[in-house]
């Protein structure tokens, strides 16, 4: 049996109902078994904090029991008074809930920067598909062509001319998501152009010569893991994940020089070599961590001591540190944004837009830019490590003590007390982490592919495919009741717009007085 669009439509908001919230995939229609319900328990309890810190709980159930079979073996001997719990007890929590709140602040402004790029892309698409004349490679609007001009223009000519600004809106609107996409994988370390969602929208800036510095650097194990999954075509140099592009075969595309509006047709064309690519190499748009148990403190700190032990010993000098610190080669959103630029320079020389609407799409690509710089500033300045470790580690002492202290009064009931304060401690920590880069791949983040792909892409799609409201046809459509909202009735024949038309301009402001 074939679903309704209204269950379907159900099912989607159920998905993705919030682009900042975590979602779990339930289809109300169906029944729920008992797999289906412990894979949603499962999912929501990796959501929380505890899937971060249970190797912390584990350990600190471990040393409180240790202690706890000293302390009742030997009548107590590491037990102390409680004097630390009230006294360092109040200053952590003050500590710890300034962290969390600081982390919360970025996330939440994360959320708006890319509320703001939302907006900015709705704007300028607007504005782009409406008030762009149809044909902007028409002479200037000073010029006003005689009789002869006009009994003489060519309409091939003009139909190309037409053709060729239709072909230019739709990819500026292209660019309007590729910039968006560009935007999501640059703040998760993916470097470069070569995916499924944004190379097709961008092949073009393959040629580009433009080389900005990336604020955010890539890390080294993702640049391994995207080379292990996607192997290249042995008799194409399609480009590498690296830091350096490597330009393969050349295939010729014309590009426009400089002309004038007289020989539109004639002007001289200079030619790009973009590389060539294999369809199938090109990389998943979402790219997951294998391996997320790698995240739980206290693993974190085993790996980053590893990873400077290990990068010591394998590569030393000034090669292995280039190597090994290499950001990533292009900033495409910043690139994207030189196109979009050139876009409203080509339509200012062309004097075939009005000055208003090149105000409104130099103000939205500002906000875009603006959007980045922000987005770029969350991940480029961190908490600062030595407020961060410190805070680890007064955490780790206190939560130590807990037990001499507790066995006094509470006995054997130390170990889960000793727990229960540990994953709240532990827990506000990895919770404040986790969000204060908000932009991976964790269930806590910010759902971005719904903002690229639900919201922005089929936005833009609608723009483009329906065609563009008429007042003509609908300010006068037999179903506006412009005067009687809500009473409209078939019978009242007299009321439909055209008849008011008739009825002259006294006749309706008489009626919209009354």
């Amino acid at each position: 049996m074939s679903r309704s669009p209204m269950s379907e439509s159900k099912t989607e908001m159920t998905n993705l109902a919030n682009p900042f919230e975590p979602t779990l995939a339930i289809d109300r229609n169906k029944p729920l078994t008992w797999w289906k319900t412990l894979s949603i328990f499962w999912g929501t309890l990796s959501s929380t904090a505890l899937s971060r810190c249970w190797p912390a709980l584990i350990i600190t159930s471990i040393w409180s029991s240790s202690i706890c079979v000293i302390n009742y073996y030997m009548h107590g001997v590491l037990s102390i008074q409680p004097t630390l719990i009230t006294v360092f007890g109040t200053v952590l929590g003050f500590i710890i809930s300034f962290r969390t709140s600081s982390s919360f602040e970025r996330y939440n402004e994360g959320a708006r920067l890319w509320s703001h790029i939302v907006l900015n892309c709705r704007i300028f698409a607007r504005t782009v598909w409406f008030h762009i004349p149809d044909n902007t490679f028409s002479a200037s609007q000073n010029h006003c062509p005689t009789a002869d001009e006009m009994s003489n223009q060519d309409s091939a000519k003009t139909q190309k001319e037409y053709a060729m600004t239709l072909i230019e809106k739709k990819t500026v609107i292209n660019l309007l998501e590729a910039y968006a996409v560009a935007v999501k994988h640059y703040l998760r370390g993916e470097e470069g152009i070569y995916y499924k969602d944004l190379y097709p929208l961008v092949p073009f800036l393959s040629s580009s010569h433009y080389s900005f510095p990336a604020v955010i650097p890539l890390k080294n194990d993702q640049i391994r893991q995207l080379r292990s999954r996607h192997r290249h075509h042995p008799n194409r140099d399609t480009p590498e994940l690296s830091g350096d592009a490597a330009v393969g075969p050349t295939q010729e595309v014309a590009v426009p020089e400089k002309s004038d509006n007289k020989s539109l047709w004639t002007e001289t064309t200079k030619t790009i070599a973009p590389p060539h690519y294999d369809p199938e190499s090109l990389l998943p748009a979402e790219l997951p961590p294998r391996r997320r148990w790698q995240v739980a403190f206290p693993f974190p700190v085993f790996f980053w001591a590893w990873g400077i032990i290990k990068k010591h010993f394998c590569k030393l000098g000034a090669d292995g540190a280039r190597q090994n610190f290499r950001p990533s080669k292009n900033n495409v959103p910043l690139e994207i944004s030189l196109y979009l630029t050139s876009y409203i320079a080509a339509l200012q020389t062309r004097q075939t837009v009005s000055d208003p609407t090149i105000g409104v799409l130099c103000a939205s690509l500002n906000q875009l830019v603006d959007a980045l710089t922000g987005l770029e500033r969350i991940l480029a300045t961190p908490i600062p490590f030595s407020y961060s470790s410190h805070l680890w580690m007064i955490t780790m002492l206190y939560i130590a003590a807990l037990p001499f202290q507790l066995w006094t009064t509470l006995e054997w009931f130390t170990i889960p007390a000793t727990v229960i304060a540990s994953s709240v401690f532990y827990g506000f920590l990895v919770a404040g982490e986790e969000i204060e880069n908000p932009f991976g791949y964790d269930k806590n983040d910010l759902n971005m592919k719904y903002l690229v792909e639900n919201i922005i892409r089929k936005e833009l799609h609608a723009i483009t495919t329906t065609p563009a409201p008429n007042p003509a046809i609908w300010a006068f459509s037999k179903e506006n009741n412009f005067l009687q909202v809500g009473q409209y009735s078939k019978d009242d024949s007299d009321k439909i717009p055209t008849a008011w038309v008739h009825k002259g301009k006294e006749e309706i402001l008489s009626a919209l007085h009354g």
